[in-house]
């Protein structure tokens, strides 16, 4: 059984990464986010589960596992596996993304890195919800898919952000290899904070006229 490890309120020197814009390029793919995400939840694999995994053939998630390694992201796992089989594990579990002015220096990696975040979180929920009817009931009660409205500032928006994160880290962080206690299982958490791009145009066409 692992210790009670919490989520930071900022990055970890030992366990997290901060982007670059090295980093923010090499994220700007969905596939590579997505193997990421499988080696931090599960830890280390090969190419071929992998594969398995996002439904790609192995000489694709080779290639992406490569630029990652590239990148720092992950690193071959040398104490598993042969001469047929790579092993890969994630050299982070925590991804930052701090340095805002990225995404004016860059644009379409941070879009690309934005949209890769957003096609993953759908497959986290497609997966779950797939596996809907054979859940255990205490487990299809827990399941929460909700939306809000609110109006707020920018600021008040990033101070709900990160009043959802302090919330989030009073709870136990999974462990990629060990197992949780006993009656627990892995949850998903996905968290969005999104400007409603509708409104926001309107009111900068109505302060134009």
């Amino acid at each position: 059984m692992t210790e009670d490890r919490r989520w930071p309120h900022s990055p970890d020197p030992q366990t997290d990464v901060v982007l670059d814009a090295k980093g923010l390029r090499a994220l700007a793919h969905p596939v590579r986010v997505q193997l990421i995400g499988l080696l931090r939840k599960y830890g280390p694999s090969t190419a071929t589960r992998l594969a398995e995994q996002l439904g790609l053939n192995s000489g694709a998630t080779s290639y992406h596992l490569r630029q990652l390694a590239a990148s720092g992201f992950v690193a071959e796992d040398t104490e598993r596996g042969n001469a047929r089989d790579r092993w890969w594990k994630a050299v982070h579990q925590v991804t930052w993304w701090t340095d805002t002015d990225l995404a004016d220096e860059d644009p379409e990696a941070a879009l690309g890195y934005l949209r890769s975040i957003v096609a993953a979180h759908t497959v986290t929920a497609q997966t779950a919800l797939n596996a809907y009817e054979t859940m255990p009931t205490a487990w299809r009660h827990a399941l929460d898919l909700s939306d809000s409205v609110l109006q707020l500032t920018p600021e008040e928006a990033r101070g709900l952000a990160g009043e959802l994160t302090e919330v989030v880290a009073r709870y136990r962080r999974a462990d990629p290899v060990e197992p949780g206690p006993e009656g627990t299982e892995r949850v998903a958490v996905v968290v969005h904070v999104l400007p409603d791009p509708i409104t926001t145009a309107a009111k900068e066409l109505e302060e134009r006229s």
